[in-house]
C-alpha cells in the first residue's frame, strides 16, 4: 500500500513539473514512480509523452508499448501509440490495424467511451488519408463526428478532405465552422484560406493566410507572391539548367504556367489541389516522340501552389527548379521511386 501511495504521489509531482515545462524533473519523478511500481502503466505513458515531445520517437514508442503491456485496458497509451504511428512513423497500415483492434471491442482491450471511440475513428481516418483513400477518410471522420458530436479538429479535417476532393463550397462551410469553434486552430484557418483562394475570395483568403501565419509561422508560410514574368523566367532558367544530355531529349516539351490545377486536371490526373506541377502526356519510354500529341504532352507548373510553400524568392526559384526536374523525370519514364532516389521527389 505504501508503494502504491508513493507511486501516485510521484505521478502528481511529475504532472506538476511537466505542466511547468520542467521536463527533466518530470522524468525524474516518473522514474521514481516506476521504482515504487515497476509496472505502472501511467508512468510509462507519461514518459512516452515527454520523450515524444522531445523528438525521441523510438523511445516513446517503447514506453507506450510498456504501458500497454502493463495494462492492456489503458486507453490513453493505445491512442498515443496509434497517433505516433500516423504522425511520426508513417506506419499507416499498422495504425489502421491497431484502430480496427480497438474498435472490435475485444475483451482484453479497453472498452471505449464515446470520446475515445471518436478519437480512434479520427486517427484511422488520418491513416487512411495518408494511404490515399480520401473517400474512406471522409467516411471515417464523419463517423468520429457522429460519435462525439462537433469537435473542432475533426470538423477541420473534414473540411481539409473536402478541399482535397475539390468540393470547395462544401469545404468552406465546414472549415468556417471549425475556425469559429477554435479561432486559434491554425489548421482550420489555413485550409479555409486555401478554399477561399480557390473560390476567388481573394481578400478573405489573404486575411486568413495572415491569421494562420500568426498562429504558426513555421508551418503556415505567407505566400511569396511574384509577378508572372518573374515566375516564367525562373521556369525557363530551370529548363536551361538541366544537363545538356537531358535537354536534348526534352527539346520542344512545353512548360506551361497556371495558377492552380483545373477541375479537369484534378479529376483526370487524380491529383491534389495543392500539387506543385504535373506532367501530362505519354512518357518517352512508352511511345516515340513522333507518336505523341504535342497538344497534350506538356509540363504544367502551378504558380500559386508553389508560392505558398516557399519562404522567399530564392526558395521559390529552387522549388521551381526541383519541380521542373521532377516532372521532366516523369516525361523520361522515371517512377516516383526513381525520382526519390535521384533527389527529385
Amino acid at each position: 500500500m505504501a508503494n502504491n501511495d508513493r507511486y501516485w504521489d510521484c505521478l502528481d509531482h511529475a504532472m506538476e513539473a511537466s505542466h511547468g515545462g520542467r521536463t527533466e524533473e518530470a522524468l525524474a519523478w516518473l522514474d521514481e514512480a516506476l521504482r515504487a511500481q515497476p509496472d505502472g502503466a501511467e508512468a510509462h505513458n507519461g514518459r512516452g509523452e515527454i520523450l515524444w515531445d522531445e523528438g525521441k520517437v523510438d523511445e516513446s514508442v517503447h514506453e507506450f508499448e510498456l504501458a500497454i503491456r502493463a495494462d492492456p485496458k489503458f486507453v490513453t497509451a493505445h491512442l498515443n501509440r496509434a497517433e505516433l504511428l500516423v504522425e511520426d512513423l508513417s506506419e499507416f497500415e499498422q495504425a489502421v490495424a491497431l484502430c480496427d483492434e480497438l474498435l472490435a471491442g475485444r475483451t482484453e482491450l479497453p472498452r471505449l467511451d464515446r470520446a475515445s471511440e471518436g478519437e480512434v475513428y479520427y486517427l484511422k481516418a488520418k491513416a487512411v488519408f495518408y494511404l490515399d483513400d480520401l473517400e474512406g477518410a471522409l467516411f471515417l471522420v464523419r463517423r468520429a463526428l457522429k460519435t462525439t458530436g462537433d469537435v473542432g479538429i475533426y470538423r477541420s479535417f473534414e473540411g481539409q478532405l473536402l478541399f482535397e476532393l475539390g468540393r470547395f463550397e462544401e469545404a468552406r462551410r465546414f472549415l468556417e465552422a471549425a475556425a469559429a469553434m477554435d479561432p486559434e486552430a491554425g489548421h482550420a484557418v489555413y485550409h479555409l484560406a486555401l478554399v477561399l483562394e480557390r473560390l476567388h475570395a481573394e481578400e478573405e483568403a489573404s486575411e486568413a493566410f495572415v491569421r494562420a501565419n500568426a498562429l504558426d509561422p513555421d508551418r503556415y508560410l505567407l505566400p511569396v507572391a511574384v509577378d508572372e514574368k518573374f515566375f516564367r523566367q525562373a521556369a525557363a532558367e530551370a529548363f536551361e539548367n538541366l544537363p545538356r544530355s537531358i535537354r536534348n531529349y526534352v527539346d520542344g516539351l512545353p512548360i506551361l504556367v497556371e495558377d492552380w490545377p483545373s477541375p479537369d486536371v484534378l479529376s483526370g490526373e487524380n491529383v491534389s489541389p495543392q500539387i506543385l506541377g504535373v506532367y501530362i502526356g505519354t512518357p518517352r519510354t512508352v511511345a516515340s516522340v513522333s507518336a505523341q500529341d504535342e497538344d497534350i504532352t506538356r509540363v504544367v507548373l502551378f504558380k500559386r501552389n508553389l508560392e505558398k510553400i516557399c519562404r522567399d524568392r530564392n526558395d521559390l526559384i529552387e522549388q521551381i527548379q526541383t519541380t521542373v526536374r521532377h516532372e521532366i523525370g516523369h516525361h523520361l519514364g522515371l517512377s516516383e521511386e526513381d525520382l526519390e532516389r535521384l533527389g527529385l521527389a
